[in-house]
């Protein structure tokens, strides 16, 4: 993640600070990665801010990540918080190109939590980590009195071997840019569930390991960058994306996939489906002559079905996101302050 140039004013942590925009970029810019100095293993450390960082050993490199969740429900159409911790923990793998081979899983939960329910959580973790082949194999477990938790928070890292690095940063003018699949399912979802009209849409959380998704791309070739939009979606991924390969990007509107029943949640909802968090979702630089192989492959994939090419990058508006509007017009896709949506991973 990129670090914003506004600078922190809040005096206090809030939930904005964590909800994947700009006032996050700004606390993890000033406060975490300011204070720690000894911050890289490998050739990927801290100040990189990619989704993960790597460790060196002899001639190879170790691709690593960690990441926790505190999703709200627990339980949701489509998953629950353990499918979503080991997903988004492989995803984060895979977008630097690595295939996952372990991972951790630290649960704290609170008492009086319901055995029943963290079975099923926990078979949720094994089923997906087995889907693509991985592996958990350790953990820790702790346990708060009732009231001082909200039922249970998960902590994931996952290590992976990647033949071919792959990095957020790596865009060049002339690359096509890949969605795997619709926008906004995950986060929409969800605020639908909480919201109590779910029912009404029949939407489902996207959540969902993509390394045998990104492998069939990968295997192509022509990969110059890849991201997974959670945190901010599709908008705050593509300007970290342009921001940190200094080239601009362009995309159509009309070329972005989104359910219908998305769209009209989104409206009912009054919230942006390019700025709600996806699980299950990658956006893939390529290459111009290896992007409708890409495509093909990706679309011959479990979760890649959808998958669209929306757009290119440009020479011009170095660092920003232009969207073409489906009226013929253009305006920038600004990095969202905070996600519309809180408490979705």
């Amino acid at each position: 993640m990129s670090i914003g140039k506004a600078k922190l004013t809040e005096k206090n942590v809030t939930l904005a600070h964590g909800a994947g925009g700009e006032i996050m970029q700004r606390l993890i810019g000033e406060i975490i990665v300011k204070n720690i100095s000894n911050n890289k293993a490998g050739s990927v450390g801290l100040l990189d801010l990619d989704d993960g960082a790597t460790i060196s050993i002899g001639d190879s490199e170790i691709v690593f990540t960690t990441d926790s969740y505190v999703i709200k429900p627990l339980f949701f159409p489509g998953g629950n918080i353990g499918k979503v911790a080991a997903a988004g923990t492989i995803n984060d793998l895979a977008v630097m190109g690595a295939r996952p081979i372990a991972l951790s899983s630290s649960i704290i939960v609170e008492e009086g939590f319901s055995l029943d329910d963290l079975v099923k959580i926990i078979k949720s973790m094994d089923e997906t980590a087995k889907e693509v082949g991985a592996a958990i194999i350790t953990g820790d477990t702790k346990v708060m009195e009732k009231g001082a938790l909200d039922g249970l928070v998960i902590n994931t890292a996952g290590i992976g071997i990647a033949n071919q690095m792959t990095r957020d940063s790596g865009l060049n003018v002339g690359d096509k840019i890949i969605v795997t699949g619709t926008i906004g399912d995950h986060g929409t979802s969800l605020l639908s569930f909480r919201e109590g009209f779910s029912f009404e849409t029949g939407l489902e959380s996207d959540s969902a390991p993509l390394w045998n998704t990104i492998k069939a791309a990968l295997d192509v070739g022509g990969i110059t960058a890849m991201k997974d939009p959670t945190r901010g979606g599709l908008a705050a991924a593509l300007n970290e994306m342009a921001s940190k390969s200094g080239a601009g990007i362009s995309v159509k509107e009309e070329q972005i996939p989104l359910k219908e029943a998305v769209k009209a949640a989104s409206e009912m909802l009054g919230i942006d489906p390019l700025e709600v968090a996806n699980e299950g979702k990658a956006i893939i630089g390529v290459r111009p002559e290896t992007a409708g192989a890409v495509l093909d492959a990706v679309r011959g994939t479990t979760y890649g079905k959808d998958a669209q090419i929306i757009g290119e990058v440009i020479g011009e508006h170095e660092g920003k996101v232009i969207l073409e509007t489906a009226l013929g017009g253009k305006r920038y896709i600004e990095t969202p302050i905070g996600d519309p949506v809180p408490r979705v991973c």
